[in-house]
């Protein structure tokens, strides 16, 4: 993909994936039968969850089309691998043409940029390695258009194998990964078709958020881009950028040596330490929208929970443990590099904002939210449901 392109990329993707894939972890150890009967589950649980996600929640998918267009696929880790190279493909698209104009000056540019893709597909790889043991189900915004699927490896393969691409951007589609569910499963010793429903319950809530509402995936997509635009690909810039990161972590910029300015370095992540001030801004409105979004999807889970989950009290306690609890330290310090944390951070801010507005409007109410991006709610409004109830709801 890369290399025939002449250095047209900054990834050679297929490194990446071939990187990850060998770099990966094995998923825990399962007879083929279980493991088909672990896949045919989830998809039953998945179609089932689609009910129950409209019904508690009002929201119904603009069209029959919007729901077929977007596939539910269970995978194994490589295959979620394959999925995210893909929709990192469609995302980077105007870093790319960056790149591209900047090497049209260099005479060097071949060689550099073939080497600079090798590099780049192998660190790519290796994160996807980490991540793809984490994630245990993701609505997928970015993936590629149709035919979104390879023909199997032979006719008795059990997972989903997804495109690398390179069509252009498509509706979306509904990943589970079927070794991470049975491992946290395992792990937390809970009910497996439970806790396999209740993962669906989630996951089949953002995919109803983005079927529902016809503007939302291409308000983040336009924000994503915007972001993706500010990027300063001049080295010099990013290493001023690491050189100030470096001396805050050591308090010795100004105003950064006391207990405050050390802290707020610490907790950045790679992502806040590379920004501009315009991409903050961006990254503001975007960490609004996706608290609000893994926010709502855990609501629902919870609320659903007890109607069709009959273990559903059990698996929330000993799930909120286990993120709590985290890992190893070198496990934490990769969270907290890679942006993790705020991750975490985004579904217990937003399932707050989401229970408050709910608690003084109800359900319908607080489906205002879904009218327009201007209903959406600010990132300060996702600390205080008050307000954006007085400027919306009411």
């Amino acid at each position: 993909m890369t290399s025939a392109s002449g250095g047209a990329d900054m990834v050679d993707w297929n490194l990446a994936v071939a990187t990850a894939t060998r770099l990966v972890r094995p998923g825990p150890e399962v007879s083929r039968a279980e493991a088909a009967a672990v896949v045919a589950e989830l998809r039953r649980h998945a179609l089932e969850a689609e009910e129950h996600v409209r019904a508690f929640t009002g929201m119904r998918s603009s069209s029959l089309t919007a729901a077929a267009a977007t596939p539910v696929l269970v995978v194994d880790r490589p295959g979620w691998v394959r999925a995210n190279v893909a929709g990192f493909r469609t995302v980077v698209q105007p870093l790319v043409e960056k790149l591209q104009a900047r090497r049209a000056n260099s005479a060097s540019a071949g060689v550099l940029g073939a080497v600079g893709e090798k590099a780049t597909g192998i660190e790519v790889g290796a994160l996807l390695a980490f991540l793809a043991t984490k994630v245990l189900g993701q609505y997928e915004t970015f993936a590629p258009a149709e035919p979104s699927l390879e023909a199997p490896d032979s006719p008795a393969a059990l997972f989903d194998k997804p495109r690398l691409g390179p069509e252009g951007p498509g509706p979306g589609r509904l990943l589970l990964v079927a070794p991470n569910i049975v491992h946290v499963e395992r792990e937390l010793d809970v009910d497996p078709s439970d806790f396999r429903l209740w993962v669906c319950l989630h996951e089949e809530t953002h995919r109803t958020q983005f079927t529902a509402v016809p503007w939302l995936r291409d308000h983040i997509q336009s924000e994503v881009q915007s972001f993706l635009a500010e990027t300063d690909v001049d080295p010099g810039a990013l290493l001023d950028r690491l050189r100030d990161a470096a001396g805050s972590l050591g308090g010795s910029l100004p105003g950064a040596g006391g207990r405050e300015g050390r802290e707020s370095a610490s907790s950045a992540n790679l992502l806040e330490i590379v920004q501009s001030p315009a991409q903050r801004e961006i990254l503001g409105r975007l960490t609004a929208v996706m608290s609000l979004l893994e926010g709502h999807a855990d609501v629902v889970m919870d609320g659903v929970g007890p109607a069709v989950v009959p273990t559903v009290a059990e698996i929330r306690e000993k799930f909120q443990q286990r993120r709590d609890r985290g890992a190893n330290r070198l496990d934490l310090m990769l969270r907290r590099l890679l942006g993790m944390d705020a991750k975490l951070r985004q579904y217990q801010d937003g399932a707050v904002f989401v229970r408050a507005v709910v608690e003084q409007v109800g359900m319908e109410g607080f489906n205002r939210v879904w009218t327009s991006p201007n209903t959406l709610p600010t990132k300060d409004e996702i600390h205080d449901p008050a307000a954006w109830v007085a400027r919306v709801a009411r």
